[in-house]
């Protein structure tokens, strides 16, 4: 027997056996899953008779990390309508054209992000406040039934970043979500009483599969609006939180924080930190203060998000604690589910000595259909059945990948391949860093040559562009040292803290 597989389903798990319990934190807010999945269904019914959602209609978000939007996540899709999450720290114009190149019939808006809402022009906009709940309240009790559908059709569109070019719409189905939850869940290890901070916002590439697994498992949602690491730090206390993720500038913000000294982490069991490579000496760091197994991860819009964890072996229970951690820095391996090589120029394995980069390119059932409207791109993105993610790695005896740099971000000086992650590791190495990122910057003899932008941490006192240029070359060949250093008090960022190279490299 064949059944569609789709998110749905964890869903009506929830409905029929964890009605009881914990199931949604957000603020002063408390909802069991009953009351969660009665929202859930009550905003489906909302969406199709009074809004008058048809089948396929784009209905987007501007909203943090709330209980507004994860009920979205299913109450959206029962409708057979499709969600899609704007990125809330994008301008007006930005969110235009995503709301234009979705053709989203409605928009649902936070009173947080009223203003930045501007002058948006979907057909229809709700405002989630009083007026919402007013609307769900209006809604008959009983289930809703969905309209048949298949397990490939469309029912989110996330968009990418943009960082290389216009945002691109991510076309993922429901085989995509459900299977990515169910391989996540047993990648990880979660289980029912897992309690899960919400700490990387929802519409973003690190935070959208949470949801899934954490209800199709009956586990807690504990949500954070908008990244505080003071707010972390108590709610992980508060909550007895046991899972959660962050991105490299959270987790130094969370390293740094005050509070981290005297709150009571006891009950996390992991920690993942991913979005941006990380430095092994930060991920040391977290891993200290949080008292847990604090690893990388890595993921892409177009996979939905997770691919590989960097989870160790148990061969490696007896190493010594650097070299489960050397481990737990790299960018993983595989999750269940994914196929993940590293291909050269033609398409062929590089060896696992932890020295040849090639292309990571990956097959799963979590890559997306293609992206919305943009059959030439698909293509491309998605040559000979494998999924070209534009990144560039290694991978060593083991099996475990490790990032080198985004293609665009290989920085060739004097046909010397420079990597800016290698780079940017050192550099953070320094104790009066804070912040950097190396972007490749013209030179008439070597074509380019690395230039580094830094910011300091509060108080570290001066240090000269020449103490962290030295600093590099006692540590690399001299050619990867960078030519110029900028300090910034703080480095350009996008929806999650994640920095944004591309307004870097257009800087003089």
């Amino acid at each position: 027997m064949n059944v569609p597989l789709t998110p749905l389903d964890f869903l009506e798990r929830a409905r029929r056996y964890y009605g009881p319990l914990d199931a949604v934190v957000d603020g002063e807010r408390r909802l069991t899953y009953a009351e969660f999945v009665s929202r859930c269904h009550r905003l489906a019914h909302a969406l199709r008779a009074d809004l008058g959602l048809g089948p396929g209609g784009r209905v987007a978000y501007l909203c943090g990390n709330t209980l507004e939007l994860l009920e979205a996540y299913y109450g959206v899709v029962l409708a057979g309508g499709i969600l899609t999450p704007l990125n809330v720290r994008l301008g007006p114009l930005e969110l235009q054209a995503i709301l234009e190149d979705s053709t989203a019939s409605m928009l649902f808006v936070h009173p947080s992000f009223r203003a930045a809402a501007g002058e948006l022009l979907p057909r229809r906009r709700v405002d989630l406040d009083d007026q919402y709940e007013a609307l769900l309240a209006a809604q008959p009790a009983d289930p809703f039934e969905p309209d048949p559908f298949g397990e490939d059709d469309v029912c989110e569109l996330f968009y990418t970043s943009g960082t290389t070019s216009s945002p691109k719409g991510a076309m993922l189905t429901h085989r995509n979500l459900a299977t990515h939850a169910i391989d996540s869940a047993l990648t990880l290890g979660l289980g029912h009483r897992d309690v899960v901070l919400h700490t990387i916002p929802l519409f973003h590439v690190n935070g959208w599969g949470t949801p899934h697994y954490v209800t199709a498992l009956g586990a807690r949602h504990v949500l954070l609006e908008r990244f505080d690491a003071g707010e972390v730090l108590r709610l992980v206390e508060a909550e007895r939180v046991t899972r959660l993720s962050l991105v490299p500038t959270m987790a130094q913000a969370v390293v740094d924080h005050p509070d981290a000294g005297w709150r009571d982490l006891s009950s996390l069991l992991q920690v993942t930190v991913g979005g941006a490579a990380s430095s092994p000496e930060l991920l040391a760091g977290l891993e200290e203060l949080m008292g847990c197994e604090v690893m990388s991860g890595y993921g892409l819009t177009e996979a939905s998000p997770q691919l590989t964890k960097a989870v160790l072996l148990r061969s490696h229970d007896g190493l010594p604690v650097e070299d489960q951690r050397r481990r737990h820095a790299t960018t993983g391996l595989p999750n269940v589910g994914v196929d993940l090589r590293v291909f050269d120029a033609d398409d062929n394995e590089v060896p696992r000595d932890g020295e040849t980069v090639g292309e990571i390119c990956v097959r799963s059932n979590h890559v997306m259909a293609g992206y919305w409207k943009q059959p030439a791109a698909s293509e491309v993105a998605l040559r000979g059945g494998w999924l070209r993610t534009g990144d560039l790695a290694t991978v060593d005896a083991e099996g475990y990948v490790t990032i080198v740099d985004r293609a665009k971000d290989i920085i060739v000086s004097g046909g010397e391949n420079v990597s800016s992650i290698q780079v940017e590791h050192v550099l953070s190495s320094h104790p009066a860093v804070a912040e950097v990122a190396v972007v490749p910057m013209r030179d008439e003899k070597w074509g380019e040559v690395p230039r580094a932008f830094v910011a300091l941490r509060k108080g570290s006192g001066p240090v000269s562009e020449r103490e962290l240029i030295d600093w590099v070359r006692e540590r690399l060949a001299h050619f990867k040292a960078p030519k110029r250093i900028d300090f910034l008090p703080e480095l350009p960022k996008g929806g999650t803290g994640k920095v944004q190279k591309a307004d870097l490299r257009g800087r003089p």
